[in-house]
């Protein structure tokens, strides 16, 4: 006869696989949970950047024009005068190199010319044959002696200096030199970096080199320095001007430096300068001076 199963082992498998299925349960619970979440944060996120985008203005619609300005920089024509640390430190290195150096072909035979001539003092050497080549390398030394003391070095002091010319280009030859125009903004003459409004479809930078070529009759060559704005400046436009659909404007500035050109002698005295630094302050208003001032290095 077969054997009967317990009925209370029968309990007790049963018990056993319940408790070995909760764990199951509870974890796919607890996924599911976590994809009920997940799915909910993802709906409001959706619907959090619509809400964004459809907040956002467009910019046919915005009160503020845009204008690509361009700092036209002049970089440095000679060397700064030497401090006298740096003097000290030059005059060092200076010894330390001739210390350490080998001699030049010029230095060989100078030396070895040096030697026939004490031989020639001596009676030791043919003073017939060679005579020529002996005073040679000393008539080169003072020929380039002659020419050195011959050379003048250029005027560290211009005559645009003298006078106070800062419309002049050769000025602070030492110096960093930055271009500024004078524009009527409203019933105001006011100082600024050249700029120009920007036009659909052209570029920032390409407003910016626009404002560069519409600047004078003589051709200003430039190399602009990346095609990302180096600064920008927020103003609003005086009373008389301001309207519902023209608040003021965003100034983007783009860095060029000058290579070849200059300003024609026609152009009206006193509608541009050329400065330094620490001359900005004498032209610029100071809100518009601390936003240039955090992009102009004067190394």
């Amino acid at each position: 006869m077969g054997l009967a199963q317990d009925p209370a082992g029968s309990r007790g498998t049963l018990w056993e696989d319940r408790r070995m299925a909760a764990p199951i349960r509870q974890s796919l619970f607890g996924v599911a949970r976590g994809w009920w979440r997940c799915e909910g944060l993802w709906a409001g996120s959706v619907g959090s950047r619509s809400l964004a985008l459809a907040a956002a203005p467009s910019i046919s619609g915005s009160p503020w024009r845009l204008l690509g300005a361009v700092c036209l920089q002049r970089p440095p024509l000679v060397s700064k005068p030497l401090t006298p640390l740096q003097e000290e430190m030059a005059a060092l290195l200076q010894q330390i190199e001739v210390e350490r150096s080998l001699y030049s072909d010029h230095e060989l035979r100078a030396l070895d010319e040096a030697q026939q001539l004490a031989k020639k003092k001596a009676d030791l050497y043919d003073e017939e044959g060679d005579e020529q080549n002996v005073l040679l390398a000393q008539d080169l030394e003072d020929a380039w002696e002659q020419k050195f003391l011959q050379f003048k070095p250029g005027a560290r002091i211009t005559e645009a200096d003298k006078k106070n010319d800062r419309t002049s280009l050769h000025r602070k030859l030492d110096r960093n030199l930055v271009l500024l125009v004078k524009e009527k903004l409203g019933d105001q003459d006011v100082w600024m970096l050249p700029q120009a409004e920007w036009q659909p479809g052209e570029t920032l930078r390409g407003t910016a080199e626009r404002t560069l070529a519409t600047l004078s009759e003589n051709k200003l060559e430039a190399k602009f320095l990346g095609n990302a704005p180096c600064g920008h400046y927020k103003f609003k436009f005086p009373q008389a001007m301001r309207t519902e659909s023209s608040l003021g404007a965003k100034v983007f500035f783009f860095k060029a430096l000058l290579v070849t050109g200059d300003f024609s002698q026609t152009r009206k005295k006193g509608q541009h300068v050329w400065v330094c630094k620490e001359e900005l302050g004498d032209y610029l208003k100071p809100k518009y001076l601390a936003q240039v001032r955090r992009f102009l290095l004067d190394l």
